[in-house]
């Protein structure tokens, strides 16, 4: 017997993300046709990379998880925060024609946790279609991937334990330094020393760590005599029992930049105008702000 409270609708309601899905699936089927006549034999073409992307209903961010207020995941919870994600929100928002809000609230957006050393397979495997994870463009980068303007400028810091009793750059001789694998704080590290002139004075050696929260670890066991990365992420590892070596010394820019596939030219377009926006607008400043970033 039918319950005569029971819905009996012959079609099911369509979710914004439904219908989200189901513009993109459209937009891709009309690409395809009008690029039929045009298309050369190679096969895919940019335009086919992000019409893939709305018809596939979500967009693939690679982020770090373990970095507050750049990008961190409670355990808890799963769910994802800071600027970077929210960075993330905002390029999903253009690709699909909405709003952040909406895209976050949609799920339009599917998280992959990345590290130094893992973010840049992932773009040219296609796993993900961006990275946005505290990515330092530098010329080297730029020849194997595309990057957007700088959206946040950083420089290199150095914490240290309190009780290590370090208080200068030449204290460093004959110290470990712990550093990212895949990240470029060695180098930076190097020309700091060649800048001052200590490079026949100060003789480090360097431990690479795959991971920041096994970084801080390894600096509060003593296995590291330094922390070295940069200094908004070092803000986010920072307690009673460290600080800052030398907090008026000042190098190593690194300007972060949204990464993609050196072929992904449609989406490398949009990830650019939206960093645009959020810089010349001062939104980025003001993330920063509510990152506790600045």
């Amino acid at each position: 017997m039918r319950n005569g409270n029971a819905r009996t609708d012959a079609h099911p309601a369509l979710t914004r993300r439904g219908f989200l899905v189901a513009c993109g699936t459209a937009t891709a089927a009309l690409a395809g046709l009008s690029l039929t006549g045009c298309a050369s034999s190679g096969g895919a073409t940019a335009m086919d990379g992000l019409s893939a992307i709305q018809g596939r209903g979500t967009l693939k961010c690679g982020v770090k998880t373990d970095v507050p207020g750049y990008g961190y995941q409670d355990t808890a919870t799963g769910r994802y925060q800071g600027m970077e994600i929210d960075i993330c929100h905002e390029i999903a928002a253009s690709v699909f024609s909405t709003t952040a809000d909406d895209a976050r609230a949609d799920n339009l957006v599917e998280f992959t946790g990345v590290t130094a050393k893992t973010r840049g397979p992932l773009v040219d495997s296609g796993e993900v279609d961006l990275v946005c994870a505290t990515y330092t463009i530098t010329e080297a980068r730029k020849k194997s991937w595309n990057f957007t303007d700088p959206y946040y400028t950083d420089s290199v810091g150095m914490l240290v334990l309190k009780s290590a009793g370090l208080r200068s750059v030449t204290d460093l001789d004959g110290r470990v330094i712990g550093v990212g694998e895949g990240a470029n704080t060695r180098k930076e590290l190097q020309k700091m020393l060649e800048d001052q002139g200590l490079v026949d004075r100060v003789h480090l050696s360097f431990a690479e760590y795959m991971d920041y929260p096994t970084l801080a670890a390894a600096l509060a066991s003593g296995n590291i005599d330094v922390f070295a990365i940069d200094r908004s992420i070092l803000g986010g590892y920072m307690n009673d029992s460290n600080e800052l070596l030398e907090p008026d010394l000042v190098f190593g820019q690194q300007d972060y930049g949204v990464c993609t596939n050196l072929r992904s030219t449609e989406l490398s377009a949009v990830c650019e105008d939206v960093v645009t926006q959020l810089v010349s607008s001062g939104r980025i400043n003001e993330l920063a702000a509510y990152y506790h970033l600045l």
